[in-house]
């Protein structure tokens, strides 16, 4: 097991390339168990957990070829209607191979999910969206058995507590491109990795209408086709470099993004006094002016304040000085990082869910471990900018879903290298 060490202090500038959205390929590859055809996936980071989206679909019985940053879907003949613990209790969005097995195959049997340990993530929209498509339910010894001789539409509201959920969207909607008649999501997630995945569907032959609203309709299809379809960059690794930008003071162009994907984090940036400006339509520039100013953040389904970046600017506004307060509204206990930063020397005090951040002026190099995938990545920015040496534990979070981190980091000038543990 490897642990990254760095070196605190460096400027970083230069020009960094945003690789491919990893929320939106993993419910695509799912999208691949819907037709018997080849489907040509681009722009596919190198990471994790694509790696383990790619063994469910070869346990499944699907061939899957990957060169470079292309993954070619075929199938070898009969699929397997099981996936197995193994595989799927290590990330949590491999759950969404439900809804494509059972309107593939009318039959299903998946493993309840894993993944990070960031509170409680139930899976029930899932399954209230598959039930209401006629899908028989049960749970049985950890694995979610789902049958349907017949797959029909229905008007299905999916809104939850903490507001709709991006993998239950995927689910239902890939499920019911095969469903007889029409279905009517209520409540849907609007996330561009939502669209991503809506497009590939249309692509593949679906009728869909609505994708990206909170109302999508998708009238059903006897069979899908073979697509082939380039993924969205990644908004939630763009976020992270304009945050390392800011963080180490310094001045960053950030290309193959879209910048019309983080409006709310563009927002807050600009709001503590960052200069942010667009390029071109896939390039912008976060530079470090002046000293910047808190702000109070809210985690919001899209397009609010992504909740995938609360960690990365507590980092921010833990060198900021003055008070701001995050408050979590998605995953209510997703303050792991919380402990690590104070250990660094940041005075962060966690209420409910909020934390209330008083921005030190300097942190302190410090051994740190990583709990989940983006709380790695507020350590790593946190030690860019701390005095001394840090070293972060269990970095395969990282790899779950930054392709190349510290080599892009390396070649901004970071001063960071891999040990083993």
């Amino acid at each position: 097991m490897d642990k990254l060490v760095i070196e605190g202090g460096t400027i970083l500038k230069g020009e960094v390339t945003i690789s491919g959205a990893k929320n939106a390929v993993l419910p695509i590859f799912a999208a691949t168990l819907l037709t018997d055809d080849a489907c040509i996936i681009k722009n596919v980071p190198n990471l994790r957990d694509t790696q383990t989206m790619i063994k469910i679909l070869r346990s499944l019985g699907k061939e899957v070829i990957l060169e470079k940053n292309t993954v070619t879907v075929t199938s070898t003949g009969k699929i397997n209607f099981v996936a197995d613990y193994k595989l799927v209790s290590t990330m949590r969005a491999s759950f969404c191979v439900l809804g494509p097995l059972l309107a593939k195959l009318k039959r299903a049997k998946v493993s309840l999910p894993g993944g990070c340990v960031i509170g409680i993530r139930p899976v029930d929209l899932h399954l209230k969206g598959l039930k209401a498509l006629n899908a028989d339910i049960s749970i049985e010894s950890g694995y979610v058995v789902a049958k349907a001789n017949r797959l029909k539409g229905r008007h299905i509201y999916l809104g939850g507590v903490f507001g709709s959920s991006v993998l239950a969207t995927a689910n239902v909607m890939m499920a019911a491109t095969l469903a007889e008649g029409r279905t009517i999501i209520e409540s849907a997630a609007c996330e561009p990795e939502v669209i991503d995945l809506g497009e590939f569907l249309i692509k593949m032959g679906a009728k869909i209408k609505g994708v990206g609203t909170p109302l999508i309709e998708i009238e059903g299809v006897k069979h899908l086709h073979g697509a082939s379809h380039q993924v969205i960059p990644d908004r939630i690794e763009a976020g992270t470099f304009m945050i390392a930008a800011l963080i180490t003071k310094g001045d960053i162009l950030i290309k193959n993004l879209c910048y019309q994907h983080l409006g709310a984090l563009i927002d807050k940036l600009l709001e503590a006094g960052a200069q942010i400006s667009i390029v071109d339509h896939c390039s912008l520039r976060a530079r470090f002016k002046r000293r910047l100013k808190p702000v109070n953040v809210t985690t919001l389904p899209y397009p609010g304040f992504p909740t995938d970046m609360q960690a990365q600017i507590m980092s921010l506004m833990a060198v900021t000085p003055g008070i701001s307060v995050i408050t979590e509204k998605i995953y209510p206990d997703r303050f792991m990082h919380v402990a690590e930063l104070n250990r660094m020397g940041a005075y962060i005090q966690r209420e409910g869910p909020h934390a209330i951040v008083e921005g030190v002026r300097l942190l302190s190099g410090a051994p740190v471990m990583a709990s989940d995938l983006r709380a790695s990545a507020s350590l790593v920015l946190a030690g860019l900018v701390a005095k001394g040496i840090t070293t972060v534990s269990r970095i395969y979070h990282l790899e779950r879903g930054y392709e190349n981190f510290e080599i892009k980091l390396q070649n901004l000038g970071a001063k960071l290298w891999r040990e083993k543990e």
